[in-house]
């Protein structure tokens, strides 16, 4: 996995392409996939802004900066 990118932190808005929607980063830690196992040291917890399901991405490069408002 490569390097995180510096506008990648908790409390930033996200664009994650694969759902084709803008999120903010909840958390950027230790995660481990339950169906394969494998541990993910930086996955990204994500979550709509106003609220809702949060979802886990186990590589950021799927993530780019959410456009400005």
């Amino acid at each position: 996995m490569s390097r995180r990118p510096d506008w990648l932190y908790e409390g930033a808005r996200v664009f994650d392409s694969a759902r084709d929607r803008e999120a903010v980063v909840q958390f950027i830690g230790e995660w481990e996939d339950p169906q394969t196992e494998v541990l993910i040291p930086d996955a990204v917890f994500l979550r709509p802004e106003g609220g809702g399901t949060e979802w886990i991405i186990s590589d950021h490069a799927a993530l780019r900066q959410a456009d400005a408002r």
